[in-house]
């Protein structure tokens, strides 16, 4: 989140108070957010919009306050994952994977939630899913076994794998771009948990399902009768999109010694890979495929956070998150082992009742307003990494809680298994709240005794 240091306008339209103003907006935006009537973009948008028009915040204060470097890394990242896709090889691995475990339906289940918890670290969540769990309906429909424990997974999988890395969940991308925190120190700090909890995950999900998935030895050869080699439709495409890939997460690793943001790298990605790609080609095919690339980019999920940015950016300038620092601060007493402690559950409640972008959004000035009273950022770095364990983790105890479970079961409605809320609720709350007591006891142990 981008701090913006220009005074706010002295009040807003009619002489009303801009930091009850700003707060309307805000709690009226997650309500409608919420409620899921409206298109969240749309109201991302709106919000934004009417906080600029009341005078909350100036329409430069309102285009400062928008993190252009979280827009960047995730435009970039799209467009790379949006030209590697077409070379097959997601729908490789996920088969591979499947016949490496003789396809055991278990097994397969465990393999993919595995693949997806890794592609998840280092694509993002939400994308892995779209790639992942097509194939993996294919494969249950071979297996004729229910398609739920499969749905499942994926979702859990997909929220903890995006946590141990700068780029695996959107709530991490923000705390990163505000913070400076680098990808190697996210990777480094996060990645032991996200070991342990993936560990326990196996277990749980053999002990969940273990005897009810179930196959005949001829579904199973049917599914052996796959030829993942088939799905590669283009070798040379391969080669150059995880070649781009590679030196894009290097960059991220290797960029922060020379000061340059994960955003650029991205962009810098993007159209290398574009240029590769192009070559050969005349302008009519560069366009096509220009075209192509951009269409698969999420605008949608863009605008949004472009929105949110300018609704948490009034509350910054009209003070609430000031007062809500304060408050925490005066809550836990200022102590960095209570007050990281308390930032880990409350995101983690708060991110299984609603979407986590939005959430760690408007926590980032209020965490950031609290440096001073907590020693300086050293002392507060427990604090962000609560935020993002929190936030990431927390995204499992609800559908609605992160976008992944979202695009997860709108892809099982169409594909004929609908996941209800109380359906998901039954399972997922209980195991954010393991995964989450786990993240606690790792982070007491490791910034705390």
């Amino acid at each position: 989140m981008t701090v913006v240091t220009d005074a706010a306008p002295h009040a807003a339209i009619f002489g009303l108070d801009p930091l009850w103003l700003s707060t309307v907006i805000l709690i009226v935006s997650y309500a409608v957010l919420l409620s899921e009537k409206v298109n969240r973009t749309v109201v991302a948008l709106l919000g934004a919009a009417v906080a600029i028009v009341t005078g909350i915040v100036t329409q430069d204060q309102a285009f400062a306050g928008i993190d252009f470097n979280t827009i960047a890394l995730l435009t970039g990242m799209m467009i790379i994952v949006a030209i590697t896709r077409v070379s097959g090889v997601f729908e490789f691995v996920a088969i591979w994977s499947a016949k490496k475990v003789k396809a055991d339906p278990v097994g397969i289940l465990i393999s993919l939630a595995v693949v997806t918890a890794v592609f998840s670290a280092f694509l993002d969540n939400l994308t892995t899913v779209l790639l992942i769990v097509p194939v993996a309906l294919l494969i249950v429909e071979k297996l004729d076994v229910s398609p739920y424990p499969f749905l499942f997974s994926q979702i859990l999988a997909a929220n903890v794998g995006g946590t141990a890395t700068l780029i695996g969940d959107p709530p991490n991308i923000l705390i990163g771009s505000a913070t400076g925190l680098s990808f190697m120190q996210f990777l480094y700090e996060l990645g032991p948990v996200v070991l342990v909890i993936m560990f326990f995950m196996v277990f749980i999900f053999k002990a969940l399902w273990g005897k009810d998935l179930v196959a005949s030895e001829e579904r199973r050869a049917s599914v052996m009768r796959f030829n993942e080699a088939q799905c590669i439709t283009d070798k040379v495409l391969l080669v150059k999109s995880l070649s781009v890939l590679v030196l894009v997460i290097a960059g991220f690793i290797i960029g922060e010694h020379y000061h340059i943001r994960p955003g650029t790298t991205a962009m810098l990605g993007a159209a290398l890979l574009l240029l590769i790609t192009f070559m050969g080609r005349n302008g009519e095919q560069q366009a096509e495929q220009l075209h192509e690339a951009f269409i698969e980019v999420e605008w949608g999920a863009l605008f949004f956070f472009m929105g949110l940015f300018v609704i948490v950016t009034g509350v910054e300038h009209a003070g609430l998150l000031e007062i809500l620092g304060a408050m925490m601060m005066e809550a836990t007493g200022g102590d960095p082992a209570r007050t990281a402690i308390a930032t880990l559950w409350l995101s983690a409640i708060v991110s299984a009742a609603v979407d986590n972008i939005p959430f760690v959004a408007t926590m980032i000035p209020l965490v950031e307003s609290m440096e001073a009273t907590m020693g300086g950022a050293e002392q507060l770095e427990p604090v962000w990494w609560s935020l993002a364990l929190g936030a990431c983790l927390g995204g499992n105890g609800s559908l609605i809680g992160a976008a992944a479970n979202v695009m997860v079961s709108g892809i099982g409605e169409r594909a004929g298994a609908p996941i209800s809320f109380a359906q998901f609720l039954k399972l997922g709350l209980p195991f954010m709240l393991f995964t989450v007591l786990i993240a606690n006891v790792y982070l007491y142990v490791r910034h705390f005794m």
